[in-house]
C-alpha cells in the first residue's frame, strides 16, 4: 500500500520571485462584485438590430451615402417613419 503524503503548509516561496504585474495582466483580469462577474464594454441590448440583405436602387443608395456617416441609421429612421404614416 502506498504511503500517505503529509498534508500541511506549502513550502515557503520568496515574494520577490513573484512575476511582475504588468498592464496585460490587469487587462485580462476578471472583475467581480461578490459572486457576479462584471463584463467590460457595452451591455447587451434588449432588442438588438438584425442584419439583413436589402437591394436598393443605386441612386437611392448613393443619396444616403452622400449624407455621411450614419446613413444606415437614417435609412432605418425613414423606414420607421414610412411605416407609421402607412399605419396611421
Amino acid at each position: 500500500m502506498p504511503r500517505k503524503r503529509k498534508s500541511g503548509k506549502a513550502a515557503w516561496s520568496d515574494p520577490d520571485d513573484a512575476p511582475e504585474l504588468t498592464g496585460l495582466f490587469f487587462d485580462r483580469a476578471e472583475i467581480r462584485h461578490g459572486e457576479k462577474v462584471i463584463r467590460r464594454g457595452r451591455p447587451p441590448l434588449e432588442s438588438p438590430k438584425q442584419a439583413v440583405k436589402l437591394r436598393l436602387d443605386a441612386d437611392v443608395l448613393d443619396a444616403y451615402r452622400k449624407t455621411g456617416d450614419g446613413w444606415q441609421t437614417r435609412i432605418n429612421a425613414d423606414l420607421r417613419k414610412a411605416r407609421k404614416l402607412k399605419a396611421g
